[in-house]
C-alpha cells in the first residue's frame, strides 16, 4: 500500500552525508512506489520557540509568521516520517532540533506514524550515536504510537562526500525501499 513519506533533511550542507542518506532513502520509497516529499530544512524559515503559550494554552496558530506552519502540517499528514541529521556533538543538528520545539501546538494530531532516523557522525562508535536517537525519542515519547521502523548510522564521515562508498548508502536505499 502506498504511503505519504515526508523525509526531513536537517544537514545545513545540501548534498552532505545526512542529506545523501536521505536521498538514498527516498530513491529507495519511491521505486517502491510511496508518494516521497523531501524538505530541507536550511532552505526553510523556522525561528525557535518562543515560549509565549499561544499555541498550547489558547489552542491557537503559532502566531511567528515562519514556513513552520507549513513543515509540520506536512507532518501531521505523513504517515511516515524520516529525519535526517549531522550529529554535532552527540547531538542532532540545531535546524531539527528547532522544527521539532515548534511542534507543540500540533504534535498530539501526530499520531500513528511510523518513524525512520538517519545520523551521520565522523564518531564511530554506534553506542555513543544512542544519544542521538534518544533525544528523537524524546520527542516520539510525546506523540501518540508512534513506531520507530529502522534507523540508518553513517558513521565515521565528517567532511563532504566522505559517505561515498560507505555501506549506509546502500542500507538507507534498502530501508527506502522496504516502505509499502
Amino acid at each position: 500500500m502506498k504511503k505519504k513519506v515526508l523525509i526531513l533533511s536537517s544537514s545545513p550542507r545540501r548534498n552532505g552525508n545526512s542529506d545523501t542518506l536521505c536521498d538514498e532513502f527516498m530513491r529507495g520509497a519511491i521505486e517502491n512506489g510511496n508518494e516521497v516529499e523531501k524538505i530541507f530544512l536550511r532552505d526553510k524559515t523556522i525561528h525557535y520557540c518562543t515560549g509565549c503559550s499561544t499555541c498550547s494554552l489558547y489552542n491557537k496558530p503559532c502566531p511567528q509568521k515562519d514556513d513552520a506552519a507549513e513543515v509540520i502540517e506536512k507532518m501531521v499528514n505523513a504517515d511516515v516520517i524520516v529525519m535526517g541529521t549531522p550529529v554535532y556533538f552527540y547531538s542532532m543538528s540545531a535546524q531539527m532540533k528547532t522544527l521539532i520545539d515548534r511542534c507543540c501546538g500540533r504534535y498530539l494530531e501526530m499520531t500513528n506514524k511510523e518513524f525512520y532516523f538517519i545520523v551521520t557522525a565522523a564518531e564511530d562508535d554506534r553506542q555513543k550515536m544512542l544519544r542521538t536517537i534518544d533525544t528523537f525519542q524524546g520527542f516520539l515519547d510525546c506523540l501518540e504510537n508512534p513506531v520507530i521502523k529502522g534507523t540508518v548510522f553513517g558513521l565515521g564521515v565528517w567532511h563532504v562526500g566522505e559517505i561515498k562508498g560507505h555501506p549506509a548508502v546502500q542500507e538507507a536505499y534498502e530501508m527506502g525501499k522496504q516502505i509499502g
